[in-house]
Parts: structure tokens; sequence; C-alpha cells
């Protein structure tokens, strides 16, 4: 979700959070003049229909400048603070003085005391725009599109891709199984329990460094000691080893499969580590089962965005790769967004937002 501006460098759409702030900003200063004009007023002339006037005339006028501000550079005083700007949503040139004068009839409309409901409104339509652009109906009659125009070192942080000193629980899942150690060396075993004393003198059979909790098995008859003084097979002992991959068989036996859905049509079952973006690479040495490259219109997907894939528990697992314009996760209609480089569970019937593109979580089995 991006825009060029006047044939410059893109910029990224505008948060929602910042706008309200800038909005915030223009209205205390404005309705700081008209009353201190008003104030002013009648403390001279102690008349209050000419107050009243004065005030109304202010606002007015207060009104008229800051559409003149929105048309013929894009920014006002709350926008500046917050390094917004109005572009027109097709040039990413100002939009003139007649659309802002229009754009600003219909905020102020918006902002008449009806305890909310047209703000409201105006926020609601821009939460729920479904080309994911942040245009409310003031933006759509203007032809507008806000877009935060601070430099890159501002608005996104530097990502630190190294390993993270705090074990994070939900991280460790991204993280493979260790593979089993081969077994530690042999070494004497103690005799049985009267002989206990001798424990370091007499040489009896070979157990393991660590001996198991739970008591041997029967030793099978092939493993025993023959009377002629053969070594005995393995220490003297019977020892049971699982086939290669066996509890890998049994735990993928159990956990269920994701599948997710993306909006182009694409379905991709999750068998192992996935990067999604617009041409994802995997870091040097990095173990990646899938490459899931998706196109942006708008170029808000980044080349590497982000990336899930199942953990060893079975649930799946989605992470920000410190994309520019974030990623989002949509629960049952509630939208939060991701922090890059924290993974999250996904469940199934979520919905992940990478740049202008969607994913949806399916479970099977």
């Amino acid at each position: 979700m991006s825009r060029s501006v006047s044939g410059g460098p893109t910029c990224p759409v505008a948060e929602l959070e910042r706008r309200f702030y800038a909005f915030v900003l223009d209205r205390l200063l404005a309705w700081g003049l008209v009353g201190a004009a008003g104030a002013l007023t009648w403390a001279a002339t102690r008349d209050e229909v000419l107050s009243l006037g004065v005030g109304v005339v202010m606002l007015v006028l207060v009104w008229l400048a800051l559409a003149m501000l929105t048309g013929l550079g894009g920014r006002t005083p709350g926008k500046s603070v917050l390094g917004l700007r109005v572009v027109h949503h097709g040039s990413g040139t100002p939009i003139g003085p007649g659309p802002a004068l229009l754009r600003a009839l219909v905020l102020g409309v918006g902002s008449l005391p009806t305890f909310g409901i047209g703000l409201a409104t105006l926020a609601w339509t821009a939460v729920e725009d479904r080309a994911r652009q942040r245009r409310g109906w003031h933006d759509l009659v203007a032809h507008s599109i806000v877009v935060d125009v601070r430099p890159v070192d501002d608005r996104v942080e530097e990502v630190d891709h190294t390993p993270r000193h705090v074990v994070n629980l939900t991280a460790m899942r991204l993280i493979p199984a260790t593979p089993v150690e081969p077994e530690a060396p042999l070494r004497r075993a103690s005799p049985p329990r009267s002989e206990q004393s001798a424990r370091h003198v007499q040489d009896s059979t070979l157990v393991p460094a660590h001996a198991p909790a739970t008591p041997p098995r029967p030793a099978s008859p092939g493993a025993v000691t023959t009377s002629a003084g053969r070594p005995v097979p393995e220490g003297g002992r019977t020892v049971v080893r699982p086939k290669p991959g066996a509890a890998q068989a049994s735990a993928s036996s159990t956990a269920p499969r994701w599948r997710v859905v993306f909006d182009s049509g694409e379905t991709l079952v999750v068998e192992g580590l996935a990067l999604v973006g617009r041409r994802p690479v995997p870091r040097q040495g990095e173990q990646v089962h899938h490459l899931v490259p998706l196109g942006s219109s708008d170029m808000s997907v980044s080349k590497t965005h982000a990336q899930l894939g199942p953990a060893p528990d079975g649930v799946l697992v989605v992470m920000d790769r410190g994309s520019t314009n974030g990623s989002v996760l949509r629960r049952r209609g509630v939208a939060r967004r991701l922090s890059p480089g924290r993974p999250a569970t996904l469940v199934e019937g979520d919905v992940v937002s990478f740049g202008d593109r969607q994913m949806t979580v399916q479970r099977e089995g």
C-alpha cells in the first residue's frame, strides 16, 4: 500500500492512528484561534452578538485556510507535525483548491455535534476500504489519499535478524527439533547389589554412562554370555533402538495438515518453512520447503515479506520478516498488526494480509 508522490520516491499509505492525531492537532488549532478571537472581541466591546459574529467569521477563515493548505501543498499544521501529506490518488500531486474545499466540507459536516457519529462514520469507511488504502468518503469524493512522507529511517526500524537472547516459547516453535546425539561412551558397571562395596574394583558387565530411568527389559536368548566365554554382544545387554524416523512418522501421522489459500486462487499445503513475498529469497543456510511469489499491483508486498511453517507440536506459525508495509492478522473480524520478528500462531479461519494480498488458513485432518 504505497503511492509515488510527484514522481518522487514511493511513500506508504498513512496509518489511521497518525491521521487521527493530525486531525486533532488541526482542530485544536482552529478552535483555539476561534476562541481567542471571540474572547478578545468580548473583552473589548462586551457585545455578545459581535463576539459571536467574530467567532463565526474566524471559524470560516480558518476552515478556508486549512482547505487551501491541503489543496495547494497537501499539508496542514497537524499533518506537517505527523509527517503526512494529502495527494491525488492517481498522480501523487496536490489535489487543488476545488477538491480540497469539497473534502473539507465533508469533514466539516462530519464534525458537527452529533455525539461523534459523523466522524466515526468517516473513520469506519476508511477502515473498511476494499482497496486497503484507508480512503474514507472525504477522500473518495476528492480523489485523494493520505501518505506518510517521513524519512525511511524514521518510519521503519531496522530489523535485527540475529538470534534473540530472550527465549520466546512461540519463536522456539520455528526452530527444527535438535537431532538425537549418539549414545554416550560405555563405562564399567557395578556388580549386583550384594557386591556394591567392590563396585570400583571388580569389572563386570558394560552399561551406558547414563543408565535408563526405567528397569531394563529382559535380555533375549541370543544376547546372553556363552559358556565358552565369548564376548557378549552390546556389552552383555539387549539394546532396543527405534527405527530411523519412527518418532517423526508417529508425530506426522497425528499432526494436522495446514492448507493456505491466497486471494489469487493459489493453494499450498504447508509441509515446512515457506517464504512469502514479491520475490522471496532464503537467507544463507536457511532450509526452505516452499517459495511463494506474490504479485502486487501497488508494490506493497516486500521482496521477502513473511514466513510461515508448522511447529513441532503441529500448530501453524507466521512471522513478518521486517516488511515495509507490514502484515495484518484478522481473526473473527478483529485485526492486529504483526510485529516484525515475532511469530504468531494461526488457527483455522485466520486471514493474513501481506500488503495488498491475502491468505486464508484451512486445517485438514
